[in-house]
Formats: structure tokens, C-alpha cells, sequence
């Protein structure tokens, strides 16, 4: 299992918490640290089974910035703009395997299975 984690984040702290409290310790990847390739943030938007807004912070000043409401950009321009500027990556995402999750509310993880 890894969390695409930031330490700065209450809600990735509660999320690290709670996964370490439920068995072995994830593999931390700190994001902002290695952030993913364009390819990996396409293989985890497979994981998640969700659309790319999702992952997205909308609340981030780079969001408005860089324009990403606009609903005519792709898929790949969002991600793109993802892996350009990691910060704009939902935290925290939990990976095991096949599947992921945004942890947010990290109460998630509760009803995530095991």
C-alpha cells in the first residue's frame, strides 16, 4: 500500500495515522517532493475510477491562475497541468494494487477495503 502524501496537510497526517494504526506501514511518496509523470497521474486516474476534476484542488489560487475550470480542456491538458504543478494533486491518495482512493475525509479509509 503507499499514500501519495503531503506532511503539511492535517488531512494526510489523519490519513497516514489511520492507515499505520491498521497494519503496515504504507510507503510514503511525498508528491511535492517526486511528483508523478504524466503517465503515472494517468494510471492513477484508472486506479480511482473517477474523472479527473476530482483530483484536482480547485480551492488553490494555480487552479484559478491557470485557468483549469475551463470545461473545454482535456483530460491530458488537466493532468498535464498536475504533473507541471504537483500542488494541484487532491490529498491524500491511498493506492493498494489496482485501486485508489482520496482520502478526503480520511474517514474514507474506514469503509475502504482492506
Amino acid at each position: 500500500m503507499k499514500i501519495l502524501h503531503n506532511p503539511l496537510c492535517s488531512k494526510s497526517r489523519e490519513a497516514l495515522a489511520l492507515l499505520e494504526s491498521r497494519g503496515p506501514k504504507p510507503r510514503i511518496i511525498e508528491y511535492l517532493v517526486h511528483p508523478l509523470s504524466l503517465r503515472d497521474l494517468q494510471a492513477l486516474r484508472r486506479r480511482l475510477g473517477q474523472p479527473v476534476r476530482a483530483m484536482l484542488r480547485d480551492n488553490e489560487d494555480l487552479y484559478r491562475e491557470l485557468n483549469l475550470a475551463d470545461p473545454t480542456l482535456t483530460d491530458t491538458q488537466l493532468l498535464q497541468a498536475i504533473a507541471d504543478h504537483p500542488k494541484l494533486l487532491q490529498r491524500p491518495i491511498v493506492i493498494d494494487g489496482e485501486r485508489a482512493l482520496i482520502a478526503r475525509p480520511p474517514e474514507l479509509l474506514n469503509d475502504w477495503p482492506r
